[in-house]
């Protein structure tokens, strides 16, 4: 720990310890002790080692078959909930430092910012993290660089009470990994009933896969099953949907009825939702 915190009692300097341990399990598959689209919206008020299963990962976006050239993406988000009362100052050194972490070799694509609307009142995440690289070897190296783990300890721990990451497998097109600045995405986390087998999850993600059609203003639909569950709260499947702006997911929640009838498709099958709606914001307003 910096010398900053060397006045810490012995209690609080284990809980950061055991803080960092947890976050390093969160972000990288490969950590060992020993050596978002969904229309689906909560029905409550308002960085691991690859499981050897099979999983399953889609991603839709319409081109002229000419332009396209898909390659696999690994999509990384977290979500953070920044403890009540803290200073402004903090919470602007925590973002601005995991948008600084764009810069390592191993990231693609890299916003950190706050959520714009959390639609999951039973877990009050304020912030959001959403990161693309190649391979799941360049999540790992990412999650183990030094400057990585210089913010979770230095910026992050000290101010967050929450932590959950989920990470799946997409089919990206290539010139579309970056989204642009002013995009708005949906993210959502599904947490499956007890006892369902892969016919059942099958089901939900075909269901998923299908949402676009009923939608036109997404630019691009990402989802898959979750390959992190250490810190995924038991969320098993994930999805990502981009939107032009925040017009266009104004007008996708209007549709009611639509939204009504993908949600009853598969509502019997979950458990619990989290749906948090994001920003993506230039580096310069990414701030609080």
């Amino acid at each position: 720990m910096p010398g900053c915190y060397s006045h810490l009692s012995f209690q609080h300097s284990f809980k950061i310890k055991e803080m960092t341990m947890m976050c390093l399990r969160l972000t990288n598959p490969h950590f060992n002790l020993t050596s978002s689209f969904s229309l689906f919206k909560s029905n409550k008020p308002s960085l691991l080692k690859p499981k050897p299963n099979k999983q399953l990962s889609f991603s839709t976006k319409t081109y002229s078959s000419s332009t396209v050239k898909m390659s696999q993406t690994i999509e990384h988000i977290v979500l953070f909930k920044v403890k009540e009362n803290t200073d402004s100052s903090k919470i602007n050194t925590m973002v601005n430092g995991l948008n600084g972490l764009s810069s390592l070799d191993q990231v693609l694509h890299l916003s950190a910012g706050p959520i714009y609307r959390n639609r999951s009142s039973s877990f009050n995440f304020t912030h959001m993290l959403h990161s693309r690289y190649k391979s799941k070897e360049d999540l790992g190296n990412y999650s183990a660089h030094q400057s990585h783990l210089s913010v979770v300890r230095e910026s992050v721990l000290p101010i967050c009470d929450d932590l959950m990451a989920v990470d799946w497998v997409a089919d990206l097109d290539e010139l579309a990994v970056v989204p642009k600045s002013g995009s708005v995405m949906r993210v959502s986390f599904l947490k499956l009933k007890e006892g369902l087998g892969e016919n059942e999850k099958g089901n939900v993600l075909k269901v998923i896969g299908g949402i676009k059609e009923h939608f036109g203003s997404i630019e691009q639909l990402s989802f898959g099953e979750n390959f992190s569950p250490a810190r995924a709260k038991g969320f098993s499947i994930a999805s990502l949907a981009v939107l032009p702006g925040l017009n266009e997911l104004e007008a996708l929640d209007s549709n009611e009825k639509v939204v009504k009838e993908q949600k009853e498709k598969v509502k019997e099958l979950l458990d619990s939702v989290i749906v948090v709606d994001y920003v993506i914001q230039s580096p310069q307003s990414a701030s609080l």
